[in-house]
């Protein structure tokens, strides 16, 4: 049989949230507060970066829960009516790391808030929590629903780091089941390396689909390349591999 042909695929489960767009290595995990302030300075407006400059002071000199919600939630809440939707996930991740969130206030923040606000604390693992796994229940309940957003953004740094293979296989799966490009999931090349159990799930992967007459996500031959193993000519490569 030939090699599957590379082609988009269209996602098959029922995704919300609107498309994940490829990465472009300038995400708010991966761009450190000081660069994604002195980028909000230079791209908003003068009311804009006035609210902004107000919610970061407020933040920074009441960090804690004043009442039954804290002021800088609120400011969460209004991020993207006041800076816009290009700019609210930065807006709101600066705003994380004035509050000095840490894992508890991150956890209350994402399972109270809205799918924007839950990004915005996906996006903020790294500045907030990078040495320990307390947040790891939020990248798991993000990469368990179908939106798209919030599945790009649970698999940066923070997911890197801490997700365990097995858990990381299935979200690289995920992504081309959905449609997420691989370019969101942080330090794909050193993980997926020389994983022969990730080649055979993919290699499952791409058998089925072109067994029926689907086509193959084209971010699939390049995971398969990093894990130095061919794309079968049909069926798993190691049908007695590790579980997965």
């Amino acid at each position: 049989m030939t090699r599957p042909h590379a082609a988009p695929a269209t996602p098959e489960a029922a995704t919300t949230g609107g498309p994940a767009t490829r990465g472009d290595g300038t995400t708010p995990a991966l761009t450190p507060p000081a660069e994604l302030r002195r980028r909000l300075d230079d791209r908003l407006g003068g009311a804009a970066r006035a609210w902004l400059d107000q919610a970061l002071d407020e933040a920074a000199t009441r960090p804690g829960t004043h009442g039954p919600i804290s002021v800088w939630e609120l400011r969460l809440a209004e991020a993207g009516r006041r800076c816009g939707p290009a700019h609210a996930d930065a807006a709101r991740v600066l705003i994380l790391h004035a509050a000095r969130a840490d894992a508890d206030a991150l956890t209350r923040v994402y399972f109270q808030g809205t799918a924007d606000e839950r990004r915005a604390v996906l996006h903020a693992l790294p500045h907030l929590v990078p040495d320990g796994p307390d947040a790891l229940p939020l990248v798991e309940d993000a990469l368990r629903t179908n939106d798209t957003r919030l599945v790009a953004a649970a698999l940066g740094p923070y997911a890197a780091r801490h997700l365990d293979a097995h858990a990381w296989r299935h979200a690289v799966l995920k992504c081309l089941f959905t449609g997420v490009a691989l370019d969101h999931v942080a330090d794909l090349d050193r993980r997926a390396r020389g994983d022969a159990e990730l080649a055979r799930m993919l290699g499952d992967y791409a058998a089925e689909r072109t067994a029926a007459g689907r086509p193959v996500p084209a971010d699939l031959h390049r995971v398969l390349a990093l894990t130095e193993s061919a794309p079968p000519s049909g069926g798993p490569v190691d049908p007695h591999g590790k579980e997965s």
